[in-house]
C-alpha cells in the first residue's frame, strides 16, 4: 500500500507542476514583448490545452488510485525577458520529463500498465514541447 501512496504523492507533485505550467504559459503569453511577440504569445497559448489535459489525466488517476488531487500549483517565476521566459519554460519541460520517467517506473512496479502507458504518452507530449523550446532558443540573439 505504501508503494501506491508513493505513486499518488508523486502524481500529485506532477499535477501541481501541470497547474503551474498552465499559469506560467498564460502569464508568459501576456508578458511577452518585442518584434516576435505574436509568435511567442501564440506558442505559449498553444501549450495550455495540452497541460490542462495532462492535469485532467493525473487528477482522474489519483482519484482512481484512492487519492485526493492537490489544488495548488507550484510557484511561477516571472522572468524579465522573452528569452528568460523560454528558458524557464524549457527547464520546466525537462523537469517534467524527468518526473514522469520516475512515475513510469513506479507504475510499472505496481503493475499499473494503463497508467504507465498513459504516462509514456505524456512524455511524448512533453518531449515535443521541450524540442520546440530548444529550437526557439537555438541561435537566439537579443
Amino acid at each position: 500500500m505504501s508503494d501506491v501512496k508513493e505513486l499518488i504523492d508523486g502524481m500529485n507533485e506532477d499535477l501541481a507542476a501541470e497547474y503551474q505550467a498552465v499559469i506560467m504559459y498564460r502569464t508568459y503569453a501576456s508578458l511577452v514583448t518585442g518584434p516576435y511577440r505574436r509568435e511567442i504569445r501564440s506558442f505559449f497559448e498553444s501549450e495550455i490545452p495540452d497541460e490542462l489535459g495532462h492535469a485532467a489525466f493525473l487528477a482522474d488517476k489519483i482519484v482512481a488510485l484512492g487519492g485526493t488531487p492537490v489544488t495548488q500549483s507550484g510557484p511561477v517565476p516571472i522572468p524579465r525577458t522573452n528569452r528568460e521566459m523560454l528558458e524557464v519554460a524549457l527547464q520546466a519541460e525537462v523537469d517534467t520529463i524527468e518526473r514522469y520517467t520516475k512515475r513510469i517506473e513506479q507504475a510499472e512496479a505496481l503493475g499499473e500498465l494503463s497508467v504507465k502507458l498513459q504516462l509514456e504518452n505524456l512524455v511524448v507530449d512533453e518531449s515535443s514541447h521541450r524540442d520546440d523550446l530548444r529550437r526557439m532558443l537555438m541561435d537566439w540573439r537579443e
